[in-house]
């Protein structure tokens, strides 16, 4: 959790890691959200992705060990690398 921005929350169960990311308009956010598909897509790791106006949430847990595994942490941080390229708020 340390190496990633510290928006990431750790779940209560400490089985998921998740983060918010803002946008100021609709079209950002699905934008935002097809590059993390692309992310999910490439690394064969998919996040629980909610979009709303303005909004994307970002999940990811490993379902396989009913937990959190390394790839988890890699997708986040490549998440994190694309919203400091693209001014995330």
């Amino acid at each position: 959790m340390r190496a990633l921005d510290p928006a990431w929350m750790l779940g209560e169960d400490g089985l998921s890691i998740s983060r918010r990311f803002l946008f100021s308009a609709y079209s950002r956010t699905l934008g935002f959200a097809n590059a993390v598909a692309w992310i999910a897509i490439v690394e064969g790791h998919h996040p629980v992705l909610t979009v709303s106006y303005g909004v994307c949430d970002v999940s990811y847990t490993t379902h396989a060990i009913n937990g959190l595994s390394d790839n988890d942490f890699i997708c986040a941080a490549k998440i994190d690398r694309l919203a400091a390229s693209s001014g995330v708020e």
